[in-house]
C-alpha cells in the first residue's frame, strides 16, 4: 500500500482525516463516522512506519527518533495539502492526517453570511477567536476570512500567519501574505508573534492560543493595534473566556478580565454536525460580539451571565449555540438525535423532542 494511492483515494471520497495505525487497516474519517480501507487488512508495524516516514524529511525523521512526535505539512500536487501528526503507539509508529483542500472554501460554502463576515472584517483591531473541538472546521474558517480579506473588496493590508504547520496556502493578492511555520519560519509561536510586531502587520493569524505566554503576547499584539484572529479547543463564548482567564494566577486574573473585557471582539465557537439533507457536514455557530454589557461582565467577572445576553442580542447579529442547533433541525438539516446530543437547555431539548 502506498501513501500517494492512500492520499489520493482520500480525497476521490471526501474524507476529512487519515488514520494510519498499525494493527488496524487504513481508516478513513468521513462525514463523522469511520471507514476502512479495502481490503481491509490491518497494517503491519514495518508499513505504518514506512508510510509515515515516507512524508517526513531526513530531518524532521530525525527530530521524530529523538521526540516520538512530530508536526508537519506537505502538498501532494493537484490534489490537496495534508497536516500529519506522528507519534509512537505501542512501540509502533503511527500518523494522522487532517486532508486540506488546495482552494480555500468560500464562506458561503461553510455556513458564514456575508453579513457576518463584512461584520468580522470591519473589526479594525482587536482579537478574534474561533473556537471549538479538534476537527471542527476552526482553521478553515479562518482561512476563509483571510482569502476574503485577500480580495478585491477590501483596502490592502500586511497578513502574518504563525502556524503549525501551515495548512492552506494564501497567496498574496489585494494584501500581502506572509505564511509562517513553527519549527521552520520561527522557532515557536511566542517568538514568531512577537515578530509580527515588529513587521508592520495588519493581521496577525496565530493558529492556536497553546499557553500562557502566546495568549499574553496574543493580548499585547491586539492592544497595540493589530487586528488579531486565532483558535481555542473551547465549546462556547462563555468557556473560551473562563479558560482565557483561568490561564493565569489567582493575582493577575482582575488585571487579564480588564485587558480582555478592551481587546476581545468577537467569539465564534463552532462543532461539525453531520447533515441529514444531504453527504456530509454543517457547522453550527454560537456567535458573541463583545458590546458594551458583555465588556462589563467579563470586567466584573460575572461571565456566567453573557449567555443571557446572548440570548437577547440577536438583533446585534448574536446567537447561542443551542439556538443555532434548533434552527439547523428546524430547517430539516439536522437530524434530532445529533441536535439533542449537543443541546444544553432543558426546554430547548423539548422542543426539539416535541
Amino acid at each position: 500500500m502506498e501513501l500517494r494511492d492512500i492520499l489520493v483515494e482520500a480525497v476521490r471520497r471526501g474524507t476529512s482525516d487519515i488514520i494510519i495505525s498499525a494493527g488496524a487497516p487504513v481508516t478513513f474519517h468521513l462525514h463523522g463516522e469511520l471507514h476502512r480501507l479495502e481490503p481491509g487488512l490491518p497494517l503491519s508495524g514495518e508499513e505504518s512506519k514506512r508510510i509515515a516516514y515516507e512524508m517526513m524529511s531526513e530531518r524532521q525523521r530525525e527530530t521524530f527518533e529523538r521526540t516520538h512526535e512530530m508536526d508537519l505539512g506537505f502538498e501532494l500536487e493537484n490534489v490537496a495539502r495534508f497536516r500529519a501528526n506522528v507519534y509512537m503507539q505501542r512501540g509502533s509508529v503511527a500518523v494522522v492526517l487532517r486532508v486540506v483542500p488546495l482552494k480555500v472554501p468560500h464562506y458561503s460554502e461553510i455556513g458564514i453570511s456575508e453579513h457576518l463576515l463584512t461584520r468580522l472584517l470591519n473589526i479594525p483591531n482587536g482579537l478574534i477567536l474561533v473556537t471549538g473541538p479538534t476537527g471542527a472546521g476552526k482553521s478553515t474558517t479562518l482561512a476563509s476570512l483571510l482569502e476574503y480579506m485577500n480580495t478585491e473588496h477590501h483596502l490592502p493590508r500586511h497578513i502574518v500567519t504563525i502556524e503549525d504547520p501551515i495548512e492552506f496556502h494564501l497567496p498574496s493578492k489585494v494584501c500581502v501574505i506572509d505564511q509562517r511555520e513553527v519549527g521552520h519560519d520561527t522557532r515557536d509561536y511566542v517568538v514568531g508573534l512577537k515578530g509580527a510586531l515588529r513587521q508592520m502587520a495588519h493581521v496577525i493569524l496565530v493558529g492556536e492560543m497553546r499557553d500562557r505566554e502566546t495568549i499574553e503576547v496574543a493580548l499585547t499584539a491586539a492592544e497595540t493595534g493589530n487586528l488579531v484572529l486565532s483558535t481555542l479547543s473551547t465549546q462556547s463564548a462563555a468557556k473560551t473566556i473562563n479558560r482565557i482567564i483561568d490561564v493565569f494566577p489567582l493575582n493577575d486574573q482582575a488585571e487579564i478580565r480588564t485587558r480582555l473585557a478592551l481587546t476581545l471582539k468577537a467569539v465564534l465557537s463552532q462543532v461539525l454536525m453531520r447533515r441529514a439533507d444531504a453527504p456530509g457536514r454543517v457547522a453550527a455557530r454560537e456567535v458573541l460580539f463583545i458590546n458594551g454589557s458583555v465588556a462589563n461582565l467579563i470586567r466584573e467577572g460575572k461571565v456566567h451571565q453573557i449567555n443571557n445576553t446572548i440570548s437577547s442580542s440577536s438583533n446585534q447579529g448574536m446567537i447561542l449555540m443551542d439556538d443555532s442547533l434548533l434552527n439547523l433541525h428546524k430547517e430539516g438539516i439536522v437530524h434530532k438525535t445529533d441536535v439533542i446530543s449537543r443541546m444544553i437547555d432543558p426546554e430547548k431539548i423539548r422542543l426539539v423532542m416535541g
